[in-house]
């Protein structure tokens, strides 16, 4: 085991984790130190999630492994109390918060359980909350209902509630996963504002760039195995990709796929009042088309009414030549178009339902027999087809489709409008909140598909993301579209540049 020096805050010793018969964590060593941020890295599955879980007492650790909390004694396992007490508090994605609440009261919340609030307290906790929220620059009402916030305001009073907690350590896990650039540059200043008041913040995150600005060192994570710790600073992207998945990922410049000056889909002056106005671009046969821009620059709003989810005030659009107004969703369907949402969880998937049935969803009516029946021998040889050809892992696809990571999720909603066999697939954020393996999985298979003939819209706020995989990349500002770009002769830079200015 690690010696615990005075600025180690927490040390983990042959930490080992076993659920039945699998093992999410094997013979972990690790320390946390005051004033630092951490980072955890490793692709979704390789026991992150874990390892968070044990460190904040929620879940027990197998006999054998060591937890030293500051210069205390090392201890079997921690109790969610025992953590509590101590200072850790761990900030989900799903952030924890209860909408119907007010913002001081959420963040009073703990206090609440424990029966501490007094009306003294109450009054005292309050004036905590608001010298917070003052010295962090956060724009919070405290008598508003948190159901009125913004994903990046909710994620503020989630950290205002652990700093009035008096926590030593703070875990985020994917907290820049859902904010925007502007949102997502706010956040780092509070996590360097934590930094400031000796207090470590371990920091979970797909964006590798991120990780390497924030973080003084780097743990990498590999199937429940630690495989080093680093100096972020001794990092590049590439090579902590390499890390977490044991792949050398050679990412380069899509090959040109665009096999037609036939446009498939023009469109012509497309106007949606507040939303986007007098848009003009083709799309043509096999080619990846990338719309970028800041969140509300009109992309995805665009996206919608292709899709048919929303109907433009004026404006035509084309598909093979022939004008098309569409309805409704079903509509843009039947006319080959295929949409993959950036919110997978509310409108990409339904998650009550398997993984089969969430991915053959939209093609029901083509796997009926003549009975009238679903042939279920076809259904599933298509199942395990493109479970096998996406490479998902999954024991069983009768299984929940949310007890799937988060990249084999979007791989999933990827195979179901695949399997519609679309002309056009409109693709939004199609790597939001997937590790860096998925992510390499979706870049391939969105060069094959353009390979074979479709056509895709690809939209995103990662200009390495549209940069690579994209033939033509149009620059979305103010709800129109800005300047167009190609690949090969723009440098990344540049492009960020541009998107942020």
């Amino acid at each position: 085991m690690q010696e615990v020096t005075p600025q180690t805050l927490i040390a983990l010793g042959n930490l080992s984790k076993t659920f039945g018969g699998n093992r999410a964590l094997s013979d972990i060593s690790l320390t946390l130190r005051a004033g630092e941020v951490h980072c955890l890295a490793g692709t979704n599955g390789c026991g992150k999630s874990t390892l968070i879980k044990v460190i904040s007492g929620v879940h027990a650790p197998d006999s054998g492994s060591r937890i030293t909390l500051g210069d205390g004694p090392a201890l079997p396992r921690l109790t969610t109390r025992q953590a509590r007490d101590f200072g850790i508090q761990v900030i989900y994605q799903d952030l924890s918060l209860f909408p119907n609440l007010s913002v001081a009261e959420n963040i009073a919340f703990e206090h609440n359980l424990n029966g501490l609030l007094r009306w003294h307290h109450r009054a005292r906790l309050r004036e905590s909350a608001r010298t917070i929220i003052t010295e962090l620059k956060f724009d919070l009402d405290l008598d508003e209902k948190v159901a009125a916030l913004s994903i990046a305001q909710r994620q503020q009073v989630a950290i205002c509630r652990a700093l009035v907690a008096d926590a030593r350590l703070v875990i985020m896990d994917e907290p820049t996963a859902s904010l925007t650039r502007t949102e997502v540059n706010q956040l780092l200043r509070t996590v360097r504002y934590l930094k400031d008041k000796n207090i470590c913040v371990v920091f979970v995150s797909h964006r590798l760039d991120e990780v390497l600005e924030i973080s003084d060192r780097v743990t990498v994570i590999r199937d429940g195995r630690k495989m080093g710790c680093w100096p972020a600073r001794e990092m590049t992207p590439h090579h902590l990709t390499e890390l977490m998945t044991g792949l050398k990922l050679d990412y380069q410049l899509k090959a040109p796929t665009r096999n037609s000056d036939r446009a498939i889909l023009e469109i012509e002056s497309l106007t949606r009042a507040g939303q986007y106005h007098d848009v003009n671009f083709k799309l043509y046969e096999g080619e990846v088309l990338g719309l970028c821009g800041l969140l509300g620059s009109g992309r995805t709003e665009l996206a919608l009414s292709l899709f048919g989810m929303t109907r433009p005030d004026s404006g035509k659009i084309w598909l093979d030549s022939k004008p098309v107004r569409f309805r409704g969703h079903e509509d843009a369907i039947k006319a080959g178009i295929g949409y993959v949402s950036e919110d997978r969880l509310t409108l990409g998937l339904v998650q009550q339902q398997s993984v089969a049935d969430n991915m053959v969803l939209p093609i029901l009516d083509k796997l009926q027999n003549r009975f009238h029946l679903i042939d279920e021998y076809r259904k599933n040889k298509l199942i395990l087809q493109w479970i096998q050809q996406l490479g998902v892992r999954v024991a069983d696809p009768n299984l929940a489709i949310s007890t799937l990571s988060g990249g084999n999720q979007q791989k999933i909603v990827l195979a179901k409008w695949v399997l519609t066999q679309p002309r056009i697939l409109i693709l939004d954020s199609p790597t939001v909140g997937v590790d860096v393996g998925a992510k390499a999985s979706i870049y391939q298979l969105i060069h094959e598909l353009a390979k074979e003939g479709l056509s895709i819209i690809l939209i995103s706020d990662e200009v390495p993301e549209v940069w690579y995989n994209c033939d033509r990349i149009l620059h979305f500002r103010d709800g129109t579209i800005h300047a167009e770009y190609q690949p090969d002769s723009v440098e990344q830079q540049q492009l960020a540049e541009v998107i942020n200015a």
